[in-house]
Protein backbone atom coordinates (compact mmCIF):
# COMPACT_ATOMS: atom_id res chain seq x y z
CA UNK A 1 0.00 0.00 0.00
CA UNK A 2 1.61 3.37 -1.04
CA UNK A 3 -0.10 6.73 -0.02
CA UNK A 4 -3.24 5.05 1.90
CA UNK A 5 -4.58 3.69 -1.99
CA UNK A 6 -4.38 -0.11 -3.57
CA UNK A 7 -2.64 -0.71 -5.99
CA UNK A 8 -1.88 -3.79 -8.13
CA UNK A 9 0.59 -5.99 -7.48
CA UNK A 10 4.22 -5.71 -9.21
CA UNK A 11 6.06 -8.61 -7.90
CA UNK A 12 9.99 -8.77 -9.39
CA UNK A 13 9.79 -12.84 -8.90
CA UNK A 14 6.68 -14.41 -8.85
CA UNK A 15 7.48 -17.69 -7.87
CA UNK A 16 8.05 -19.38 -11.31
CA UNK A 17 11.75 -20.49 -11.91
CA UNK A 18 12.93 -22.39 -14.91
CA UNK A 19 11.71 -26.18 -15.19
CA UNK A 20 13.45 -27.97 -12.36
CA UNK A 21 14.58 -31.74 -12.93
CA UNK A 22 14.38 -34.67 -9.98
CA UNK A 23 11.94 -36.63 -8.50
CA UNK A 24 8.93 -35.95 -6.65
CA UNK A 25 9.47 -34.88 -3.02
CA UNK A 26 7.67 -37.51 -0.29
CA UNK A 27 5.07 -36.33 1.66
CA UNK A 28 4.52 -36.95 5.51
CA UNK A 29 2.67 -38.74 7.09
CA UNK A 30 -0.79 -36.87 8.82
CA UNK A 31 0.44 -37.75 12.25
CA UNK A 32 3.50 -35.79 11.72
CA UNK A 33 1.66 -33.09 10.28
CA UNK A 34 -0.29 -32.95 13.67
CA UNK A 35 2.09 -32.79 15.59
CA UNK A 36 3.72 -29.90 14.11
CA UNK A 37 0.10 -27.95 14.15
CA UNK A 38 0.32 -29.27 18.27
CA UNK A 39 3.27 -27.36 18.71
CA UNK A 40 2.43 -24.15 17.30
CA UNK A 41 -0.12 -21.73 18.99
CA UNK A 42 -1.36 -18.54 18.09
CA UNK A 43 0.08 -16.25 21.32
CA UNK A 44 1.88 -14.54 18.78
CA UNK A 45 -1.07 -14.42 16.06
CA UNK A 46 -2.91 -14.93 13.95
CA UNK A 47 -5.46 -13.26 15.57
CA UNK A 48 -9.26 -13.70 16.60
CA UNK A 49 -11.43 -10.28 16.92
CA UNK A 50 -11.55 -11.77 20.27
CA UNK A 51 -8.37 -11.72 21.68
CA UNK A 52 -7.43 -8.65 21.23
CA UNK A 53 -7.72 -4.56 21.90
CA UNK A 54 -7.44 -3.21 18.57
CA UNK A 55 -8.32 0.44 20.37
CA UNK A 56 -5.56 0.18 22.82
CA UNK A 57 -2.56 1.44 20.69
CA UNK A 58 -2.07 3.71 17.46
CA UNK A 59 -1.30 1.16 14.67
CA UNK A 60 -3.01 1.95 11.21
CA UNK A 61 -4.99 -1.09 10.66
CA UNK A 62 -7.01 -1.37 7.67
CA UNK A 63 -10.11 -3.33 7.97
CA UNK A 64 -11.75 -5.40 5.98
CA UNK A 65 -14.87 -6.44 8.18
CA UNK A 66 -13.76 -10.10 8.37
CA UNK A 67 -10.23 -9.55 8.01
CA UNK A 68 -8.10 -6.65 9.57
CA UNK A 69 -4.35 -5.79 8.34
CA UNK A 70 -1.39 -4.16 9.38
CA UNK A 71 0.01 -2.70 6.30
CA UNK A 72 3.75 -2.15 6.46
CA UNK A 73 6.31 0.15 4.92
CA UNK A 74 5.93 0.18 1.19
CA UNK A 75 2.96 -2.86 0.75
CA UNK A 76 1.83 -2.98 -2.09
CA UNK A 77 -2.14 -4.54 -2.07
CA UNK A 78 -4.34 -6.21 -4.53
CA UNK A 79 -8.08 -7.05 -3.63
CA UNK A 80 -9.67 -10.04 -6.05
CA UNK A 81 -13.28 -8.39 -5.89
CA UNK A 82 -16.22 -10.81 -6.61
CA UNK A 83 -17.70 -8.03 -8.86
CA UNK A 84 -21.53 -9.41 -8.56
CA UNK A 85 -21.55 -9.41 -4.97
CA UNK A 86 -19.01 -6.56 -4.15
CA UNK A 87 -17.32 -7.97 -1.89
CA UNK A 88 -13.35 -9.45 -1.31
CA UNK A 89 -12.78 -12.90 -2.00
CA UNK A 90 -9.12 -12.77 -1.43
CA UNK A 91 -5.65 -10.33 -1.18
CA UNK A 92 -2.64 -10.30 -2.39
CA UNK A 93 0.28 -8.33 -1.09
CA UNK A 94 3.87 -8.00 -1.81
CA UNK A 95 6.90 -6.36 -0.68
CA UNK A 96 8.62 -6.08 -4.32
CA UNK A 97 10.33 -9.45 -4.50
CA UNK A 98 8.16 -11.74 -2.67
CA UNK A 99 3.94 -12.27 -2.66
CA UNK A 100 1.11 -13.64 -0.64
CA UNK A 101 -2.20 -14.31 -0.83
CA UNK A 102 -4.60 -14.71 1.84
CA UNK A 103 -8.10 -15.49 2.00
CA UNK A 104 -10.44 -16.56 4.72
CA UNK A 105 -12.32 -19.54 5.09
CA UNK A 106 -15.40 -20.91 7.47
CA UNK A 107 -14.14 -23.92 9.63
CA UNK A 108 -15.38 -25.80 12.71
CA UNK A 109 -16.19 -24.25 15.72
CA UNK A 110 -14.07 -26.82 18.33
CA UNK A 111 -11.75 -28.91 15.83
CA UNK A 112 -9.90 -28.65 13.02
CA UNK A 113 -9.68 -29.29 9.34
CA UNK A 114 -6.05 -28.69 8.40
CA UNK A 115 -5.52 -32.08 7.43
CA UNK A 116 -8.24 -32.50 5.31
CA UNK A 117 -7.10 -28.94 3.50
CA UNK A 118 -3.82 -30.39 2.81
CA UNK A 119 -4.99 -34.01 1.90
CA UNK A 120 -6.70 -31.48 -0.93
CA UNK A 121 -4.25 -29.75 -1.54
CA UNK A 122 -1.80 -32.29 -2.10
CA UNK A 123 -4.23 -34.22 -4.62
CA UNK A 124 -4.92 -31.32 -6.75
CA UNK A 125 -0.87 -30.86 -6.98
CA UNK A 126 -0.48 -34.50 -8.38
CA UNK A 127 -3.10 -34.00 -10.48
CA UNK A 128 -1.63 -31.18 -11.88
CA UNK A 129 1.71 -33.35 -12.15
CA UNK A 130 3.27 -31.24 -9.29
CA UNK A 131 5.79 -32.12 -6.07
CA UNK A 132 4.40 -31.04 -2.71
CA UNK A 133 6.38 -30.97 0.35
CA UNK A 134 5.66 -30.78 4.04
CA UNK A 135 7.86 -29.49 6.31
CA UNK A 136 8.12 -28.02 9.94
CA UNK A 137 6.92 -23.88 9.23
CA UNK A 138 6.32 -21.16 11.20
CA UNK A 139 2.55 -21.65 11.24
CA UNK A 140 2.42 -25.64 11.93
CA UNK A 141 2.66 -27.70 8.88
CA UNK A 142 3.99 -26.01 5.80
CA UNK A 143 3.17 -27.32 2.52
CA UNK A 144 6.06 -25.94 -0.36
CA UNK A 145 4.26 -26.90 -3.99
CA UNK A 146 6.23 -27.25 -7.71
CA UNK A 147 3.78 -27.09 -10.03
CA UNK A 148 4.89 -27.10 -13.75
CA UNK A 149 3.79 -23.87 -15.60
CA UNK A 150 4.69 -22.90 -19.06
CA UNK A 151 6.16 -19.28 -19.29
CA UNK A 152 4.51 -16.96 -21.92
CA UNK A 153 7.30 -17.47 -24.53
CA UNK A 154 6.08 -21.02 -25.07
CA UNK A 155 9.18 -22.50 -22.25
CA UNK A 156 8.51 -25.20 -19.36
CA UNK A 157 9.08 -24.06 -16.13
CA UNK A 158 8.45 -24.52 -12.56
CA UNK A 159 5.73 -22.33 -9.88
CA UNK A 160 7.22 -22.78 -6.29
CA UNK A 161 4.88 -21.73 -3.60
CA UNK A 162 4.68 -22.47 0.07
CA UNK A 163 1.44 -22.45 1.66
CA UNK A 164 0.68 -21.57 5.75
CA UNK A 165 -2.83 -22.81 7.12
CA UNK A 166 -3.95 -21.23 10.52
CA UNK A 167 -7.24 -22.62 12.28
CA UNK A 168 -9.25 -20.28 14.91
CA UNK A 169 -12.47 -20.20 16.39
CA UNK A 170 -15.10 -20.59 13.06
CA UNK A 171 -12.32 -19.96 10.67
CA UNK A 172 -9.49 -21.07 9.06
CA UNK A 173 -6.20 -18.46 7.62
CA UNK A 174 -4.41 -19.24 4.23
CA UNK A 175 -1.40 -17.63 3.36
CA UNK A 176 0.15 -18.67 -0.16
CA UNK A 177 3.28 -16.89 -0.35
CA UNK A 178 5.32 -16.52 -3.51
CA UNK A 179 8.67 -14.88 -5.40
CA UNK A 180 11.54 -14.55 -3.57
CA UNK A 181 10.42 -16.01 -0.11
CA UNK A 182 9.17 -19.08 -2.39
CA UNK A 183 12.57 -19.44 -4.31
CA UNK A 184 14.53 -19.34 -0.49
CA UNK A 185 12.37 -20.94 1.56
CA UNK A 186 15.26 -20.77 4.01
CA UNK A 187 16.44 -17.19 3.44
CA UNK A 188 14.53 -15.63 6.87
CA UNK A 189 15.25 -11.92 5.25
CA UNK A 190 13.81 -12.68 1.94
CA UNK A 191 9.85 -13.68 3.90
CA UNK A 192 10.06 -11.93 6.88
CA UNK A 193 7.73 -9.07 5.79
CA UNK A 194 5.65 -12.01 4.36
CA UNK A 195 5.76 -13.86 7.88
CA UNK A 196 5.24 -10.26 9.90
CA UNK A 197 2.16 -9.60 7.59
CA UNK A 198 0.70 -13.28 8.45
CA UNK A 199 0.96 -12.96 12.09
CA UNK A 200 -0.70 -9.85 12.93
CA UNK A 201 -4.06 -10.64 10.53
CA UNK A 202 -7.25 -10.63 12.90
CA UNK A 203 -9.83 -12.72 12.05
CA UNK A 204 -14.00 -11.39 12.32
CA UNK A 205 -15.56 -14.46 11.93
CA UNK A 206 -18.88 -13.00 12.81
CA UNK A 207 -22.29 -14.73 13.43
CA UNK A 208 -22.86 -15.57 9.59
CA UNK A 209 -23.60 -19.31 9.15
CA UNK A 210 -21.01 -20.80 6.38
CA UNK A 211 -20.15 -24.32 5.65
CA UNK A 212 -16.56 -25.19 6.86
CA UNK A 213 -14.40 -24.92 3.97
CA UNK A 214 -16.44 -22.06 2.00
CA UNK A 215 -14.67 -18.63 1.68
CA UNK A 216 -15.74 -16.05 3.68
CA UNK A 217 -16.03 -12.64 2.04
CA UNK A 218 -14.61 -9.42 2.98
CA UNK A 219 -15.65 -5.74 2.36
CA UNK A 220 -14.00 -3.49 0.00
CA UNK A 221 -12.25 -1.29 2.74
CA UNK A 222 -12.71 2.39 2.48
CA UNK A 223 -9.64 4.35 1.87
CA UNK A 224 -8.75 7.46 3.24
CA UNK A 225 -8.66 9.97 0.41
CA UNK A 226 -5.44 12.44 1.72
Amino acid sequence: MENGRTKDVDVAADGIAPEVPGEDVAVNDAAQWEAWDAAFDREDGPYDVDEVDLDADDVKRLDLGTLILTPFDKMNLQLQVDKAKEKVQALLISDGTSAMEVAVFAGPTRSSMLSEIRDEIIKATTAAEGAVELVAGPFGAELRRRLPVTTPEGKPATHMSRTWLCSGPGWVLRGVVMGKAALEPDNEEADSAMWEFFSNLVVRRGPQPAAPGSVLLMDIPQLDEK
